[in-house]
């Protein structure tokens, strides 16, 4: 079944519960295809995508998670003392996905590589504006083959461990760490959004409209 546009954009979600199964090659091939469609500074290109189905190698990188959470009893107590429910449920999800992160049977890690536009430092809130396009074309791929996904900023505290086990050379810089899989116990749908009128300005800043 092919869905249509807005249906795949509409009912995209963080998917953080996945089925076992395997992902065929060829879906990966087509998020990756997506994935490099997406414009870039200069038309420069600056990325790699690393593709993690190795069983071994994505327990490195879940144990290497898991130890940023310490004590899972402890992190979900914590969790708790948060003043809205909403914040205690976002932190509950997020303790409890980090602990069981290899439950996705591929992880993407995608790479910035000899970045040179708009700015060659790596680090710079402007980089990101040369592959996080590409890496939205990558989940929204996934998820018109049904496929669930999630964007994780793990790759931060667990950079060196991603060097070390994937040998990633000196100008590659990882920039998500992106579960795939599919959904077990969570289900695509319509996404909770603030409404797009009071975020839109029409000529000048505030100048909201309503929508015909």
């Amino acid at each position: 079944m092919t869905l249509d546009f807005f249906e795949v954009v509409h009912t995209q979600r963080s998917i953080r519960k996945f089925k076992p199964d395997p992902v065929p090659e060829e879906a990966l091939w087509k998020m990756i295809d997506a994935a490099i469609r997406a414009p870039s500074g200069s038309n420069s290109q600056p990325w790699a995508w690393l593709i993690v189905r190795d069983e071994a190698k994505r327990k490195v990188i879940a144990d290497a998670v898991r130890a940023g959470v310490g004590d899972l009893e402890k992190a979900l107590a914590e969790a708790e003392k948060l003043e809205t429910e909403w914040q205690r449920r976002m932190r509950r999800a997020s303790v409890t996905f980090r602990w069981n992160v290899t439950s996705a049977p591929v992880l993407v890690i995608p790479c910035l590589v000899n970045l040179t536009s708009p700015t060659r430092d790596v680090n710079s809130l402007f980089a990101g504006s040369s592959i996080y396009g590409a890496v939205q074309n990558m989940m929204l791929a996934a998820r018109a083959q049904g496929l669930g996904t999630v964007l994780t900023t793990f790759n931060i505290a667990i950079e060196d461990v991603i060097r070390k086990e994937f040998g990633l050379p000196d100008d590659a810089k990882p920039v998500a760490v992106i579960p795939v899989g599919y959904p077990d116990g969570q289900s695509f749908g319509p996404t909770t959004r603030k409404p797009v009128e009071s975020v839109t300005f029409w000529d000048g800043w505030a100048n909201t409209r309503p929508r015909a």
